[in-house]
């Protein structure tokens, strides 16, 4: 693997500025982001378009994959910077750097205006702020291909870089949405999308719903749960069960439970006849 000239101190201008990557403000101000380790940037190269500034560590990059992957981004139009261990150690957040990283461009997706799917699946967060949460929400929905994640309210940083870590590579296949409540729902209201919304108060068992073919399901903060303005807006609330001393599910979990009860319909089986 041919290598151009290595940057040996973390003090580089360069290196600086990739750094701050890992501040909030500075990656909202630069509308830049920074993804670390074989498998999230093998994922992200595949969208040359978002692709800035990919990082390789020779000393560090001891795998296969990830070096094949670096020879093919040599053929390409791609600024690659070369960097020892101590500078990759320096931006990196990982206890076992794997010496590549790169720098990506934020992206704006939008509602889509156009006609959408027949089984149409979205999963609107009001408020989320857990990182990991919305990263594990983002890979579930990949799982299930659902067509969009929809964040509105004082949502975490979508690229806080424990959101990209938890989705496991799924965070570049799946639209991730930011928009306003009324503005979700008149797309609702005009996509002919059914609201299903959950609160631990609601009197309906999750299962004992016949899941529309077009819906979206809100899950509401991990604190506060669904907003009362959301829930009298929905047309139906649904309940996850709690049998134990716990009063309430990781969000992450109880999205999982539900989206999967949506493929379970959707497979063929009927709902459970349970009762409320």
């Amino acid at each position: 693997m041919n290598t151009g000239v290595i940057i040996t101190s973390p003090a580089n201008p360069r290196i600086k500025e990739i750094r701050k990557l890992r501040e909030k403000k500075f990656r909202k101000y630069s509308g830049l982001y920074l993804v670390e380790g074989l498998r999230i940037v093998g994922e992200a190269v595949k969208f040359p378009d978002l692709l800035h500034t990919v990082i390789v560590a020779p000393e560090l990059l001891t795998s296969a994959y990830g070096q094949e992957l670096v020879k093919k981004l040599q053929r390409q139009p791609v600024e690659l910077l070369w960097v020892s261990a101590e500078v990759f150690s320096s931006i990196s957040e990982k206890d076992g750097p794997q010496g590549l990283a790169a720098v990506m461009r934020q992206r704006t997706i939008s509602l889509p205006e156009r006609e959408i799917d027949s089984s149409a699946l979205y999963i609107a967060l009001e408020s989320v702020q857990d990182p990991g949460n919305l990263g594990s929400i983002i890979r579930t929905a990949d799982a299930v291909s659902a067509q969009g994640v929809v964040l509105v309210g004082n949502c975490v940083d979508l690229y806080d870089p424990a959101v990209i870590r938890g989705s496991m590579g799924a965070f570049f296949s799946i639209p991730v949405i930011k928009t306003e409540l009324s503005d979700l729902f008149a797309w609702c209201s005009r996509m002919d999308l059914q609201v299903i919304g959950t609160s631990d108060s609601a009197s309906t068992h999750y299962a004992a719903v016949r899941y529309p073919w077009r819906v979206l399901v809100w899950m509401g903060s991990e604190q506060k749960g669904l907003s009362e303005d959301i829930q009298t807006r929905v047309n139906q609330m649904v309940r996850i069960p709690m049998a134990g001393c716990s009063d309430s599910l990781n969000l992450a979990v109880a999205t999982g439970i539900v989206l999967y009860e949506i493929v379970n319909q959707r497979s063929g089986r009927n709902p459970m006849e349970v009762g409320t």
